[in-house]
């Protein structure tokens, strides 16, 4: 592998940068199918990190390993200074209080109102909460933060796909989380909606401090949100750098990802 494909920035003059994940040495194979072959990753405080990776390349499987709901075959995943590997299931679950995760797709419960939709990880993670007796303001806060405070009683299947979105991103803010996890954000979405989905999580980065990765196929979106970028390739964290440090690369794999 030529110099030029590392394109790693770690610190910044004058300012010493904290890691809030750490993953070395990542493998995790399904029978034959070797999906991740010695991943590494880092992700500092207050980061946007785009993870781009062809269909089947790991990222899901990459993320799911980060928050405990698959077992790696071998590596090691830091997050927040805890050793995921060496969590029971209750450390676990407080853990992942101070993770917020927008799903692909949204993922919201079609059988649940907007805000009962945004009540259920507040209700799965009471020791964070605390007692509540009122989830209203909670509720109205994360929805305005998305514009969408006025659908608190709407059934998902009354929301646009955007609008579902929206409601996704405030139900991932909800527990104000110290890292938010973006698996497809802008996924099937018009060029329109996904700028406004986009612009919505570089103004939740702001309000509320947060750590983002953001795995995406969408260029437009890694180009706008990113302030570093991987390159997922056969398993490996093939290329990193800024988005115009990977553009005008002359590497035929990292040319691949920015071709129209």
């Amino acid at each position: 592998m030529s110099n030029e494909k590392k394109i790693v920035t770690e610190t910044v003059p004058g300012q010493a940068l904290k890691e809030v994940i750490h993953i070395e040495g990542l493998y995790k194979s399904f029978g034959d199918n070797h999906v991740l072959n010695g991943f590494n990753m880092k992700l500092y405080e207050g980061e946007n990190l785009v993870v781009m990776g062809k269909s089947g390349s790991g990222k899901s499987v990459m993320i799911k390993c980060l928050v405990g709901l698959v077992k790696p075959d071998a590596g090691k995943i830091i997050v927040m200074g805890q050793d995921i590997g060496g969590l029971n299931q209750e450390a676990l679950d407080i853990l992942r209080a101070d993770i917020g995760f927008l799903f692909q797709g949204s993922a919201l419960y079609d059988s649940m109102t907007v805000r009962e939709n945004l009540e259920f990880p507040m209700r799965r993670h009471q020791k964070k909460m605390g007692v509540v007796t009122d989830t209203t303001p909670f509720v109205l806060e994360a929805l305005k933060s998305v514009g969408l405070e006025h659908t608190m009683d709407l059934m998902p299947e009354e929301l646009s796909g955007g609008m579902k979105r929206r409601v996704a991103l405030a139900r991932a803010i909800i527990l104000r989380p110290k890292i938010i996890l973006y698996d497809e954000p802008t996924s099937g979405l018009d060029p329109i909606t996904s700028k406004e989905i986009i612009e919505l999580m570089r103004n939740i980065q702001k309000e509320y401090g947060t750590s983002s990765l953001i795995i995406t196929h969408d260029v437009d979106c890694a180009r706008v949100i990113s302030e570093r970028m991987i390159l997922l390739v056969d398993g490996i964290n093939y290329a990193e750098g800024t988005f115009q440090d990977l553009t005008n690369s002359s590497d035929p794999k990292v040319q691949a990802f920015f071709k129209k």
